[in-house]
């Protein structure tokens, strides 16, 4: 492949450098250091230059890449080299989340561990190309990341792994404190990386307000937040500081600052602050003023929005730069060193990327789609065994939620039950009513209010080792945060090639019908934002056996083969006793030998005239519309599909084919309901009979008895059957 005009930063390096002469005949030694007064040895700071300078020339590469249509990625780190200090002031050991920017964290924290850069330059150009020899995500993303080093691998999402860091730092300490196994060392700081428009994102703002606030209640908080501040998010600019007139004086968020582009200026405070997370075990903000060179990524025209003489101002904040001249003012190198340097590396890297851009690619679906498919087969192959004996008495669903929750936290020491009132007060509905009391306060615990925070603490005890059940208070509550599911919880096994996981079982009360309490916030039934996330294990138990045994299914997938699992309480459902008649209690049940491997159906009745598929509340009027049918003379059967994803489409199929007439009873909406899956997944596979779905009214939940009038009813289920039947029989 041919050379390409070379970028302007480049050529203002290479020329300004050139111009420089040797100020001093003095040498410094390795261990010298590197300047008066400093405690940057000159071996230290040559690492890190060396970092940095690996990071420029990948940038340069990714370019060069993307410029013979070999490269796929050019959102670059060059001006941010300084947060190669960053990692030269950790240690390999300390978990890292890093901002999409932290190239020079990246090849500094590998410095620590490999024999040289080699390895790591080749990694990040095996990102830039989607080789499937890229030992992270295995083609999938560009992403920081190595399990080796520490580094979990995020995407570009907007301060979307914040949540997250502060759940690893939480953890690290909660491990020790239950005496359980955890991925990170006891003393171990959590560092996370972000960018200045970053810090403004509302899940930013609300991570740094939960590790104020639990650092504040004396909680271990050892996590170390870097904002990589470069004045500019794409082409908006940042106010002129703001960031520091925000996080300067915040009680309990020690603030550390330095200017990004003097790399021992960096690394010595980097250092400081490293050094107060980890014997204050507090969050701490370090604050580094850099500056974005090279625009936002290749495709991004700077000029359209910042003046020339703004742009090249630039050039000399270059952290590249400015460390090659205090190299050369020092005496540690001279400007023909430093040039030898800057093009050795540039030869080094250009060799590798022409080396890797011929690289094979992820080439089918089921390549793409393997890290998903294994962990579901794994996760299905967990959850077979039957839920252990125990007492026969008849429970309700919540009696049984409990239990199983209880069975959990006795079984596995490393489990958390956390979320919104479920400690001391046991929940709105009394679900987790005693757990704390006997499990205790460091296992069974209330949090802020704040579903990112619960579901980014969460995110974090996975990752490190423990089992958390977090719940949700409400399902409307639940898209506060779904991005914390949907763009950090499912995409790890993902974007890790199964490196790192996150299992996790997250209970949300949801779906409408109740009764004295209601209204949107606390009857809502559309789930359709969690349908469509790639590899999530959607549960929804509506009988008090099938609520234990989907639970111990959920507990042990997450446990064996690390998946996300969601599970959806019916509020409605909560406390019923009864089915058809007031007394009957039919809707109690022992738990004992209930099995519910996922995605597996649970079938009522043997009815030759009409299949019902149902869930969730659907299952409890189905069943009382089911009775009413038989006085009819429709022999009905009732599908509980229980598993809404993956949906239970062998059992679908089979119990459709042996009436050939089907109604789906969706309590979700028409449009976007689960009924919609449901019929597109029993089309696809070959059923030809007759079919017939109903569903709730595409609007909001109102408040009282209007709900009433949108929601799927009793007498819609009993005439839509009635019509099935009779039409297709005669």
């Amino acid at each position: 492949m041919a050379s390409t005009k070379r970028e302007a930063v480049d050529e203002h390096f290479t020329t300004t450098i050139s111009a420089l002469s040797r100020t001093t005949d003095s040498r410094r030694g390795g261990d010298d250091a590197v300047r008066d007064g400093s405690t940057v040895t000159v071996r230290d700071a040559l690492a890190v230059f060396d970092a940095a300078l690996g990071s420029r020339h990948l940038d340069l590469a990714a370019r060069w890449l993307r410029a013979h249509g070999r490269g796929y990625y050019t959102i670059g780190s060059s001006g941010h080299e300084s947060n190669a200090a960053v990692a030269a002031a950790l240690r390999p050991t300390d978990p890292a989340l890093l901002h999409y920017r932290s190239g020079g964290f990246f090849l500094a924290r590998a410095q620590q561990v490999d024999d040289g850069l080699s390895t790591a330059l080749r990694d990040v150009l095996l990102g830039l190309v989607a080789a499937t020899e890229e030992p992270i995500s295995g083609g999938r993303h560009k992403v920081f990341g190595r399990a080796d080093l520490n580094i979990i691998p995020q995407t570009s999402t907007i301060a979307s792994h914040l949540p997250r860091a502060v759940g690893v730092a939480f953890s690290t300490a909660r491990a020790r404190k239950l005496d359980v196994p955890c991925r990170w060392p006891d003393d171990a700081v959590t560092v996370c990386s972000f960018g200045d428009a970053s810090v403004n994102h509302s899940t930013a703002v609300g991570a740094l307000n939960t590790a104020m606030h639990t650092a504040y209640q004396g909680m271990p908080m050892p996590l170390l937040f870097v904002c990589e501040d470069n004045g500019i998010g794409i082409s908006t600019r940042t106010p002129r500081g703001w960031v520091a007139r925000t996080y300067a004086h915040r009680e309990g968020l020690e603030y550390f600052a330095a200017d990004g582009s003097d790399l021992v200026a960096s690394l010595e405070t980097a250092r400081a602050a490293a050094a107060w997370v980890r014997a204050q075990r507090r969050p701490a903000f370090l604050h580094l003023s850099t500056v974005r060179l090279m625009g936002h990524a290749g495709s991004d025209y700077e000029p359209a929005y910042r003046r020339p003489d703004e742009i090249l101002a630039d050039f000399d904040r270059d952290p590249v730069l400015n460390t090659a001249r205090m190299l050369v003012a020092e005496g540690i190198l001279s400007p023909e060193e430093v040039l030898e340097r800057y093009e050795a590396t540039r030869g080094q890297v250009l060799d590798m990327a022409r080396d890797v851009a011929e690289l094979p690619q992820l080439d089918s679906a089921d390549a793409v789609l393997r890290p998903l498919r294994d962990t579901l087969d794994e996760a299905v192959a967990a959850s077979a065994a039957p839920y252990p004996a125990t007492d026969a008495a008849p429970m309700t669903v919540a009696q049984a939620i409990n239990r199983a929750l209880g069975d959990t936290l006795a079984r596995h020491p490393e489990t958390l039950v956390f979320g919104e009132d479920v400690a001391r007060k046991g929940g709105v509905y009394g679900v987790t009513r005693g757990l704390q009391q006997k499990c205790g306060q460091a296992r069974v615990f209330d949090t802020l209010l704040d579903e990112q925070a619960i579901l980014g603490l969460a995110l974090g005890a996975g990752v490190s080792g423990l089992l958390p059940i977090p719940e949700i208070q409400y399902l409307a509550y639940f898209h506060n945060a779904a991005d914390q599911i949907r763009g950090e919880a499912a995409t790890l096994q993902f974007f890790a090639d199964r490196q790192y996981r996150n299992p996790m079982v997250v209970r949300v009360a949801g779906y409408g019908y109740q009764k004295g309490f209601g209204g949107h916030f606390h009857n809502d039934n559309s789930i359709a934002a969690m349908r469509d996330i790639p590899g999530v294990v959607i549960a929804s138990p509506a009988r008090p056996d099938d609520a234990a045994a989907m639970m111990q299914s959920c507990v042990a997938a997450a446990k064996s083969a690390g998946a996300v699992c969601l599970y959806l309480e019916p509020i409605a459902l909560y406390h019923t006793k009864d089915l058809h008649t007031d007394g009957d209690e039919q809707w109690l049940a022992p738990l004992s030998g209930v099995t519910a491997p996922i995605g597996r159906a649970r079938t009522y009745g043997d009815g030759a005239d009409l299949t019902i598929l149902t869930f969730g509340n659907g299952l409890w009027m189905s069943l009382r519309v089911a009775e009413r049918l038989a006085s009819m003379h429709i022999a009905t059967r009732v599908v509980d599909l229980r598993w809404l994803a993956p949906l239970p489409v062998e059992d679908m199929l089979r119990e459709a084919l042996a009436t050939g007439r089907v109604l789906i009873v969706d309590e979700t909406r028409e449009t976007g309901g689960v009924g919609e899956g449901v019929l597109a997944a029993l089309l696809a596979h070959g059923y030809t009979g007759r079919v017939d779905r109903v569903a709730s009214r595409d609007s909001f939940i109102p408040l009282g008895d209007a709900a009433l009038q949108v929601l799927l009813s009793e007498d819609t289920i009993e005439a839509a059957a009635i019509k099935l039947a009779r039409t297709a029989s005669g």
